[in-house]
């Protein structure tokens, strides 16, 4: 596959300064030894557990540190890599899962305290030099950056290596637009939460001493409570419009973006991987760009400005795969390059680069190497949307126009509140692409048409342009209702009447303040990423009949549309199964009849040849 290209470009890419071989990742060295099941007491008292890999070799090793509420077993095979290698590795079950003792509460702040613990712990094991990287993706990926954070200036943590990690998880996981993620969000909590339940007795069960079965029955008891006190008062509190379904405390505890600037104060060097797919689109850039600001004395939470300097010590590959990148490159070889640098003071050249983000342009094979987030280069360019048929969707009730230049007079569409296809792109990302169907992934046909749908496209491309960056559709519309609910998708059209989604945004209407002053505007002061606080006092509802503007954040992406193609910008009402009004938003929505008007109506699409992200 082209992402493996990559992979073999960039490591014969990495030259010792003295022009010698190419640095090469090398065979298996060691056999591995384990040693499972090792009590770890942290400060309240609470006895975590975990495994530990070792080299069959005397020695001291750097240690590679994983946090996981999934269970040790599954790091293993991953982890056993390094190991044969010349690293000690420590597989921990987070608080409240696998064999620890407590309660497990996604995300919670505690666990920071534990990873720094933790971290001190594996930095003094027996056959540790002292020296500790932090390893894992998803959750344990985030576990990654909130540890780096807690340690503190000068501790053991060299470097990172975070796969797939969130950034401000309300709005990169819990919600889109202040709507609650339906598809993932549920299926995530139950399965984890009582897999945390589970896991002891079965762990006892398969070792077959009594011991060990009465000890799990313990330990079951506390999970149990867990459950109780963090994962399905989350759940219910998302969906019925409690705590959980706003920004507030909750959230704002757990976020990794707070605590990014701390990670850069820590001196911790970190290579960030993410996803166009991913259900962390989002967030891993707004991780490159928060540790790139803080690195250069900026805001973490500011725009990244043309110019700024950066440093390869924060790097960030974006490619093209959903929420499991393995599946399509095998990281082990970079990842591997980062800790030998850093940990061992190998020259590998990983670090050799002005250009230290890696965007893969979405659909195709091409990468870039670039500098800044919001990406220097792109126009931003605002399309408006008109009335009219322009024969390109002929299954949609409007068939609209989307042109740089505003149409002449003003126009009114009309939609509907209802169901949408489940047939999207957004079905396999949310679900993580654990579950992906290439036909749907890859059109958005099924989603252009009925009542619940608007279309509005562009005349050709005179030549190939990448849609780069935040994204934000600005709808003026007035509604019968209390709430309103709009989703944009924005979809690269071919001659042969293709329309191939590339990314989509949501905002329910009581939601629609915007925070300027944390908002991301292009500099030519057009609104690029709209903030929208999500809270209960923010909130508020819509007047009937009353034409509004709600300002659309539509997720990043930085995808070629080829000379001839159209870009495309698809109005719903709902993104089945994705998103689901929260039981307080349900009644404000029901019946709901919209006026979208024309031309005042537009999206702001950052846009440029591809040439022009070489800086």
């Amino acid at each position: 596959m082209a992402v493996f290209g990559l992979l073999v470009l960039f490591l014969t890419q990495l030259v010792s300064p003295a022009g010698a071989a190419a640095w090469e990742p090398g065979p298996a060295r060691y056999a591995v030894t384990e040693t499972n099941d090792v009590p770890v007491t942290m400060a309240d008292g609470t006895v975590l557990k975990a495994d530990v890999l070792r080299p069959d070799a005397p020695g001291t090793y750097p240690v590679l540190l994983a946090q996981t509420p999934y269970g040790r077993a599954d790091l293993h095979a991953d982890l056993g890599y390094f190991v044969q290698r010349g690293y000690v590795a420590v597989i921990a079950d987070v608080r409240g899962t696998g064999g620890s003792g407590g309660q497990w509460v996604p995300f919670a702040p505690i666990e920071r305290q534990d990873g720094a613990a933790l971290v001190h712990w594996a930095a003094a094991l027996p056959g540790s030099d002292g020296d500790v990287g932090l390893n894992g993706g998803s959750y344990v990926g985030i576990n990654q950056l909130t540890t780096a954070a807690a340690v503190g200036p000068g501790s053991p943590v060299k470097a990172i290596f975070p796969v797939v990690a969130g950034n401000d998880l309300y709005r990169d996981l819990a919600a889109m637009g202040g709507l609650p993620n339906a598809e993932f969000m549920p299926l995530w909590e139950l399965l984890t939460g009582l897999r945390t339940v589970t896991q002891p007795v079965l762990d006892a069960l398969d070792s077959g001493s009594p011991a060990a079965l009465l000890a799990a029955l313990t330990t079951e008891l506390q999970h149990l409570g867990g459950l109780g006190a963090g994962t399905l008062p989350l759940l219910t509190g998302e969906f019925t419009g409690g705590e959980q379904a706003f920004d507030e405390d909750y959230w704002q505890q757990r976020n990794p973006a707070g605590v990014l600037g701390d990670v850069v104060a820590n001196g911790i060097p970190a290579y960030l991987v993410g996803g166009w797919n991913d259900l962390f689109q989002r967030g891993a850039l707004m991780n490159y760009a928060a540790l790139q600001n803080a690195w250069a004395g900026r805001p973490t939470g500011a725009p990244m400005v043309a110019g700024q300097a950066v440093t390869s010590r924060y790097q960030l590959m974006m490619g093209p795969w959903y929420h499991d990148p393995t599946g399509d490159i095998d990281l082990h070889p970079i990842e591997l390059a980062w800790y030998d640098h850093w940990l061992k003071g190998v020259d590998t050249g990983i670090t050799d680069t002005t250009k230290p983000l890696h965007a893969n342009v979405f659909g195709t094979d091409t990468w870039v190497d670039t500098t800044t987030y919001p990406f220097t280069g792109a126009a931003a360019t605002t399309y408006y949307l008109g009335g009219g048929r322009t024969g390109t969707a002929p299954r949609s009730a409007n068939d609209g126009t989307l042109s740089t230049t505003p149409p002449s007079g003003s126009g009114t569409d009309w939609i509907t509140w209802t169901n949408s296809s489940t047939c999207t792109r957004s079905t396999a990302q949310w679900l993580g692409g654990f579950l992906p169907n290439p036909a749907c992934d890859t059109t958005n046909l099924d989603r252009e048409h009925g009542p619940g749908s608007l279309v509005y496209t562009s005349a050709p491309l005179a030549q190939p342009t990448v849609l780069a960056g935040p994204i934000t559709a600005s709808i003026s519309a007035q509604a019968n209702t209390l709430d309103t609910e709009w989703v944009v998708t924005v979809t690269d059209v071919g001659p042969d009447g293709s329309s191939k989604p590339l990314t989509e945004g949501a905002l329910i209407g009581s939601q629609r303040a915007t925070d300027t002053a944390r908002s991301w505007y292009s500099p030519d002061g057009k609104l690029l990423m709209p903030y929208h606080p999500y809270t209960r006092a923010t909130e508020k509802w819509v007047v009937p009949n009353e034409i509004t503007r709600y300002d659309v954040e539509v997720f990043p992406t930085f995808a070629q549309l080829a000379a001839g193609h159209r870009l495309r910008v698809v109005l719903t009402t709902a993104d089945t199964p994705h998103l689901t009004p929260t039981l307080t938003q349900l009644p404000r929505l029901l019946g709901g009849i919209y006026q979208v008007k024309t031309p005042a109506s537009s999206i702001t699409l950052p846009l440029a040849p591809l040439a022009a992200f070489s800086g």
